[in-house]
């Protein structure tokens, strides 16, 4: 996945005031379209760095004032950096949920509980959960 960006005066950043935008993720396609999970969260400064590619959080920005933003669920993506201690937001965004995807042979498929969601591409079946679930061969 992606690294996240650094906040100002890390080796890495844009400049002295601004956050670096997070990494990208790698791009999948189990599914069968191709998605990008596991982005990096920005790097949280007077301008927050933006999340990369893949569910990437937005960095603390000090102006206009706004909090870190989390990964996005079901890709994984890294939380935005903090602000300073004494920022009014100086915390970090939490990181995203991730994803569990298997993909069997349709004629072979067994028995999924709890999936989320299950397609057909061409002769195989996706299952996808984001919590809790279980597959029986």
């Amino acid at each position: 996945g992606g690294g996240g960006g650094g906040g100002s005066g890390v080796a890495g950043t844009l400049g002295a005031s601004a956050g670096s935008q997070g990494g990208s993720g790698t791009a999948n396609s189990i599914t069968g379209s191709s998605v990008t999970y596991a982005g990096g969260g920005g790097g949280g400064c007077s301008t927050g760095g933006a999340g990369g590619a893949g569910g990437g959080g937005t960095g603390y920005k000090h102006s206009p004032g706004s909090a870190a933003t989390p990964g996005t669920d079901g890709l994984g993506g890294g939380g935005g950096g903090a602000g300073f201690s004494g920022a009014p937001y100086p915390v970090a965004g939490d990181g995203g949920n991730g994803i569990v995807i298997l993909r069997v042979a349709t004629a072979d498929k067994g028995t999924p509980s709890g999936e989320d969601s299950t397609a057909t591409d061409g002769t195989d079946t996706v299952f996808t959960w984001l919590a809790t679930g279980s597959y029986v061969a």
